[in-house]
């Protein structure tokens, strides 16, 4: 979220020269907290559960679920971030963390975004050369290359927010964006990087995704046999999170994409009602940011039977005996997911 950087020219609201200083209203801040303090909550077991299932089922480990793995460590590293948002909104100033933690955290933040978003592209490419060239995808997709590609995708996106980490830094004992920042260019960069990962994104969800619903609602016709009814149901279904996926992507990120430019407008131009609508704006966009971290397991796994079934075992055929850490621990789990796996076919 943006916060702005001189306390002089803000309305009443923000204006503040105690020693602890919200950023809001308290009553805007209470509700606030305990949406952050629930999608906190969401986000880190679904995400943490993602990885531990993917890690410990060896039917688990496709290709598909090696980008879902690796997009929940990013969700669960943007998830860390979180307590200092919320810090920034109950105590604008002083910012007591010291200037090196309050450029790496909105880094890691701004980076670990972009890691999400580059996976979620990368998904859909993936999914629509499995469903429209599915023998060629068996040949050219590979576990090794897509963790090649995987790691294309953190280098890049880290280093797309590289500038971020000149961006901000403590100023008035708050974490918050320079103004010699802002004067030389770096907050006109960061627009045009956000630009370029709403929109290349959404067109390649909206391309791809589009090119797999219409191919599946066109198949449905030529599905025969005994599952024939079974086969359909899937691929409707399959189409409907489809069209879930690219609408969670707009309302989840468009709202933060606005908000930059409203805070850049209101920067440049330094009218109070400017300030003012941006904060707002962003305050609303941050519980969007956040909350499309945590659904993302939803989407993108829990929708699985398979999934499901794997998560049950993980959760629940523990509690008859303790935890341990032991290669023979991770083969009976292995074993366990494959035998399910077995009867799920």
């Amino acid at each position: 979220m943006e916060n702005i950087s001189n306390n002089d020219t803000l309305p009443s609201p923000f204006r503040c020269d105690n020693e602890s200083c919200p950023l809001f209203p308290v009553p805007i801040l209470i509700p606030v907290t305990i949406v952050c303090i629930a999608l906190f909550i969401i986000g880190v077991t679904g995400n943490t559960l993602t990885i531990l299932i993917i890690r410990r089922c060896k039917d688990m480990k496709t290709t598909t679920n090696l980008y879902l793995s690796s997009m929940a460590v990013s969700d669960l590293l943007i998830f860390f971030c979180l307590p200092f948002d919320l810090y920034r909104l109950w105590k604008f100033k002083p910012w007591l963390f010291g200037n090196f933690l309050c450029k790496f955290y909105q880094y890691i933040n701004e980076g670990c975004s972009y890691a999400t978003i580059l996976h979620i592209t990368a998904l859909s490419i993936e999914r629509y050369l499995a469903i429209c060239f599915p023998l060629k995808t068996k040949v050219l997709i590979t576990k090794r290359r897509v963790k090649c590609v995987i790691a294309l995708l953190w280098a890049l996106a880290l280093l797309s927010a590289g500038p971020f980490f000149f961006l901000v830094r403590v100023e008035y004992d708050m974490c918050t964006h320079s103004e010699y920042a802002v004067s030389s260019g770096i907050l006109d960069i960061m627009i045009w990087v956000t630009t370029i990962y709403f929109f290349f994104p959404m067109f390649c969800l909206t391309f791809f995704y589009g090119f797999i619903g219409r191919k599946l609602w066109k198949s449905k016709d030529k599905i025969k046999g005994p599952n024939a009814a079974n086969r359909e149901k899937y691929h409707k279904q399959t189409v409907k999170i489809l069209v879930v996926v690219v609408l969670a992507f707009v309302v989840c990120w468009l709202p933060s994409h606005v908000g930059r430019f409203l805070f850049s407008y209101a920067l440049k131009s330094g009218g109070v009602d400017g300030y003012f609508l941006s904060n707002y704006f962003n305050l609303v966009s941050m519980l969007l940011f956040y909350l499309s971290t945590s659904i993302n397991p939803i989407l993108y796994n829990l929708m699985s039977k398979k999934y499901r079934t794997a998560a049950h075992k993980l959760l629940f055929t523990r509690q008859a005996r303790p935890w341990s850490f032991s290669s023979t621990r991770d083969t009976r789990d292995d074993t366990l997911c494959g035998e399910e796996h077995q009867r799920l076919k």
